[in-house]
């Protein structure tokens, strides 16, 4: 499952509007925002690395006036955390992550008062990106480039749902990536302060959860930022899996 989790993290990347390919790297590089978040590399799994290729991948991240940052799964290139401490890099976090298949994932119920739709609009993908900053503490704003990324990862083959009240006031969001070699990463999951501790975060995971299984993926997989989000998915149906790096220099 490493190699498979890994495998699908380099695909994204190389669907990235602005994709490079350094050695053994592939960096996903964005023009409209220098975000270390949207910005990083990962490596080729089976692809040798030296001390070489790191220094290129580090030219290459300044070059383009992009903090150096990579995020993999460990196990698939055991001797890259040296190489990059090495040279400098500091290690940001280290996650496990977990999946869920179609024979795990549990339905969860939508609070009252909201409904779960996928946007067909800008105007609704801007709602959903602003209500997903505020709940990661970021400015409740959407960017062009931000609408674009939203629907460019809907058009590739990805799902994307928001919480609506009867109002049209955006709740919070989630979506899943392209599937790649029938995976798909769930991300983004995330619900404004006012409508938390609700149940909305489990009912948000279960419907793109289970949108990216309705296009035959096998496994989804995801990543929790803490105890509470962990219990969340849990309930959803997915279990731990293996171990990603998040790393960084400067």
């Amino acid at each position: 499952m490493d190699l498979r989790i890994q495998r699908s993290v380099v695909s994204n990347l190389r669907n990235r509007p602005k994709a490079l390919e350094i050695g053994p790297f592939v960096a996903g590089l964005d023009p409209d925002t220098d975000s270390p978040f949207i910005n990083y590399a990962s490596p080729i799994p089976g692809a040798p690395i030296t001390a070489a290729d790191v220094d290129a991948l580090v030219d290459a991240f300044i070059g383009a006036g992009r903090k150096p940052r990579l995020e993999y799964v460990t196990s698939c290139v055991p001797e890259l955390e040296d190489l990059l401490l090495a040279a400098g890099f500091t290690i940001e976090a280290r996650h496990q992550y977990l999946i869920c298949t179609p024979q795990t994932v549990a339905a969860q119920p939508v609070p009252e008062g909201l409904i779960l739709v996928e946007p067909t609009t800008d105007p609704d993908r801007a709602a959903l990106t602003a209500a997903a900053n505020e709940a990661f503490g970021e400015a409740p704003e959407a960017s062009e480039a931000d609408i674009a990324r939203v629907r460019r990862n809907q058009e590739r083959g990805g799902v994307v749902l928001a919480a609506f009240t009867p109002t049209g006031e955006c709740a919070g969001a989630g979506q899943a990536m392209p599937p790649s070699d029938r995976l798909s990463e769930v991300g983004g999951i995330g619900v404004r302060p006012p409508f938390r501790r609700r149940g909305l975060a489990a009912a948000i995971t279960a419907g793109v959860t289970q949108g990216i299984f309705d296009l035959g993926v096998e496994f989804a997989w995801l990543e929790a930022s803490g105890d509470d989000s962990w219990r969340v998915y849990e309930r959803v149906g997915y279990v731990p899996a293996g171990h990603r790096l998040y790393i960084s220099k400067g």
